[in-house]
């Protein structure tokens, strides 16, 4: 039987991205170290996932220890994505971090088709092609000008891309045998749970205090930010090639801007908005023309 194209599949997937792309704005506007921000918002969206989907299938599934490994493989690239995110940022500027973060996209579209036994869709090649291209053009008017770069940012950044390629090939492996409740909920747990000693740390060391502000932006982290988009992007993981997922994960970048605008009052370039047409032309084609997803089992409910 001919497979079917899933429409909802690629509206759960942008609307995932297109949320992310708020948390850099919010970041902004704490101060609180950014390890125990990522703790904070990881046990608030699991807060929220295990009672909203406190089921006898979720409590199942997360004894069922067949699984267990690639769970635990996942958290760790989740985790380090995210870490060594914040240090690429930091220590290479935003350009280049965001820049090495997004060849993640590249990996997972050359790799994919191998490693989950699906024959190579044409349509992923250009399509990355141009997002590849308008992450160029947003971003390298930040990287000129002469500015010292600094190699340990920028090995950071590429392991991200690296990192963030294993994330999305273990998720989406997993999708074939658990929920999407299920894997979103363990991702959550492993980030805090493994970020918390450095979260404890740096909190010690700074000796940071938190204010009613901060409180209500890592309340919208956590649950506008991360229990919903998780889940709708795991589901929607599910229902699409995964190459096709990390494409239109070049929405997050795109969006940032115009929620720093909002958030912020800051400024779009002319740059941004070209490169972002670009990206939002890949995005269309992979949903317009890409292969569909095909037929990998049984669908397994949220």
């Amino acid at each position: 039987m001919t497979a079917r194209r899933d429409n909802v599949g690629y509206l759960l997937v942008a609307a995932s991205f297109l949320t992310w792309g708020s948390v850099g704005a919010l970041v902004r506007m704490t101060t609180m170290p950014e390890s125990a921000l990522i703790v904070a918002r990881m046990a608030i969206a699991a807060v929220l996932v295990g009672v909203f989907f406190g089921r006898r299938f979720l409590v199942t599934e997360l004894r069922d220890r067949r699984a267990a490994a690639w769970l635990v493989l996942m958290g760790l690239f989740s985790a380090s994505t995210l870490l060594l995110f914040f240090v690429a940022l930091r220590l290479a500027g935003v350009a280049i971090g965001m820049f090495l973060m997004f060849t993640g996209p590249v990996y997972v579209g050359l790799v994919a088709p191998r490693l989950l036994g699906q024959r190579p869709d044409r349509i992923v090649y250009p399509a990355l092609g141009l997002a590849v291209a308008g992450m160029a053009v947003i971003l390298v008017p930040g990287m000129v000008g002469g500015h010292h770069v600094s190699l340990p940012g920028v090995a950071c950044g590429l392991a991200t891309g690296f990192l963030y390629a294993g994330y999305a090939l273990t998720a989406k492996y997993l999708t074939r045998t658990r929920r999407s409740a299920t894997i979103a909920l363990s991702e959550m747990c492993l980030d805090a749970l493994i970020l918390l000693p450095l979260a404890a740390w740096q909190l010690g060391r700074s000796g940071y205090r938190l204010s009613a502000h901060d409180l209500v932006v890592t309340l919208v982290l956590g649950v506008v930010c991360t229990a919903v988009p998780y889940v709708i992007y795991v589901e929607g993981l599910r229902r699409i090639r995964v190459e096709h997922a990390s494409i239109l994960g070049y929405l997050e970048p795109v969006s940032a801007p115009f929620y720093a605008l909002l958030l912020l009052g800051e400024s779009t370039a002319t740059s941004t908005i070209a490169g972002g047409a670009l990206i939002v032309l890949a995005g269309v084609l992979v949903i317009a023309f890409g292969a569909p997803e095909g037929e990998l089992g049984d669908v397994v409910p949220v």
